[in-house]
């Protein structure tokens, strides 16, 4: 399939990814070119900025969570109906799984995607040497799938002494630039928090991005570069309905505590079979009615502890439901709320719904960041005992009892621990899980709720 695409990349984190990556995403969207927008790794809040404020379809690629075949299915899925592909890297184009591998980072996407590469270069400070520095970038690995450059908070009189310096001696297009515009920066946030005031804030502030843009970068050249882009063809894992012509109902938390989905699980579960049933755990009196499973996602219930204490009658929906046997995945966010209470920054305690005895706190710094793999200890909701599934966590709050049905394994020998509450109803923990990277834990899970409705 021919799909135009690009992926924006740099070569330290804080080079500008996000901005330039925004900003275009900005350009193509007034210019009636529908593009799509793919973040390379784990991330949860670029994809949710892509979808809520540009309004651009968006997804993550992942080359740990799955292989490259799948990858590739997944950026076609995607695209369609699009008019270009961009894809957003993540640190620099070469750091990949624990600092000392290329797997799983952008260099690898490009490569497995057959991507051109645009390096987003902070031009502060240095001159000359920018141009050592891209040249190491083209020959540490070949092909290095970098085909042209882009200046980051660089001066107009600056761009025009070293746009031609940087092509004569890198070899490579130089496509624009950005002045240092710190009113326009787009740093990350807790877009769970975003009022509809905040949103059309940062709307005006993509708007202006856009505009500058029109004026310092070279949109027609970068066109023809992601025209340049090889055929690629990709496949899926094949998925069949296991539920027929009846759908299981699936309750999913959606709402300013609860907003950390991967889409690519959500759309696993509904080709199995699943009809997703939003809810607000913030805002709404019971679970929906006739449901047959309770998904749980990540996001920030700590900001929202007070709220979802005061919602009494919606935590005691919830802790009837899990006590019941009602299917439930909780991650990280959701496995907060599944508490008997939580602490919030202030050393205040909130009642939570209370399914699990337990008490969460804040910890001292991240307790646990980046991928894992998950080992099943025992038979439970989402797979037999020995079933795997790559996963990742990211959370600054602690629970006095994280679980002990599965093992998490760092990747690169970086270590083991114990975690997650598991039953045959219940996958309650810090990890996320990206369903795509076992779906046979996504059939696990329906399955699960297709027996709960004939029992019902």
């Amino acid at each position: 399939m021919n799909l135009p695409r690009i992926l924006v990349a740099a070569p330290a984190s804080g080079g500008g990814k996000t901005t330039l990556a925004c900003g275009l995403l900005q350009l193509l969207t007034e210019r009636g070119l529908r593009p799509a927008a793919f973040k390379c790794g784990p991330d949860f809040i670029d994809p949710l900025f892509h979808r809520e404020i540009i309004g651009a379809a968006s997804a993550n690629l992942d080359l740990f969570f799955t292989g490259e075949e799948t990858v590739r299915g997944l950026m076609l899925r995607g695209s369609e109906g699009c008019g270009m592909a961009v894809l957003e890297g993540v640190m620099g184009y070469y750091d990949g799984l624990g600092g000392v591998s290329e797997r799983a980072g952008s260099f690898h996407l490009a490569r497995a995607t057959g991507t051109p590469a645009v390096l987003a270069v902070d031009a502060r400070g240095a001159s000359l040497s920018l141009a050592a520095l891209v040249k190491g970038f083209l020959e540490f690995r070949r092909p290095s799938g970098i085909r042209a450059l882009f200046l980051n908070r660089c001066s107009q009189p600056l761009f025009s002494l070293l746009r031609p310096m940087l092509e004569q001696e890198t070899g490579l297009p130089v496509l624009g630039y950005l002045p240092p515009s710190p009113e326009l920066a787009l740093e990350s946030r807790h877009l769970g928090l975003v009022t509809p005031q905040d949103a059309e804030r940062l709307r005006e502030k993509l708007g202006k991005l856009a505009a500058l843009l029109r004026g310092t970068l070279d949109l027609d050249r970068l066109l023809e570069l992601a025209g340049q882009a090889p055929p690629v063809e990709g496949a899926l894992p094949r998925a069949a309905c296991l539920t027929g012509d009846r759908p299981v109902r699936l309750a999913v938390a959606r709402d300013r505590a609860f907003c950390f989905y991967y889409q690519e699980s959500l759309a696993l579960l509904e080709e199995l079979g699943a009809q997703l049933v939003p809810f607000s755990p913030l805002r709404d009196d019971a679970l929906p009615q006739g449901v047959h499973g309770l998904y749980l996602g990540g996001g920030y219930p700590e900001l929202w502890a007070e709220q979802l204490a005061g919602n009494s009658s919606m935590r005691r929906s919830v802790r009837q439901a899990v006590a019941a046997g009602l299917p439930t995945l909780a991650e990280c966010g959701g496995f907060l709320y599944l508490h008997r209470e939580l602490e919030d920054r202030e050393g205040r305690s909130f009642p939570m719904a209370g399914a699990l005895p337990f008490r969460a706190f804040p910890a001292r710094g991240k307790r646990r960041f980046g991928y894992v793999t998950l080992t099943a200890r025992q038979d439970c909701l989402l797979c037999p005992r020995g079933g795997q599934i790559p996963a990742h966590e990211f959370h600054y709050w602690e629970s006095d009892s994280p679980g002990e049905a599965f093992t998490a394994e760092k990747p690169l020998g970086g270590g083991s621990w114990a975690c997650v509450h598991a039953g045959g109803s219940l996958f309650a923990g810090f990890p996320h899980l990206y369903l795509y990277g076992a779906p046979g834990f996504a059939e696990g899970f329906v399955r699960r709720m297709a027996e709960y409705r004939q029992r019902g």
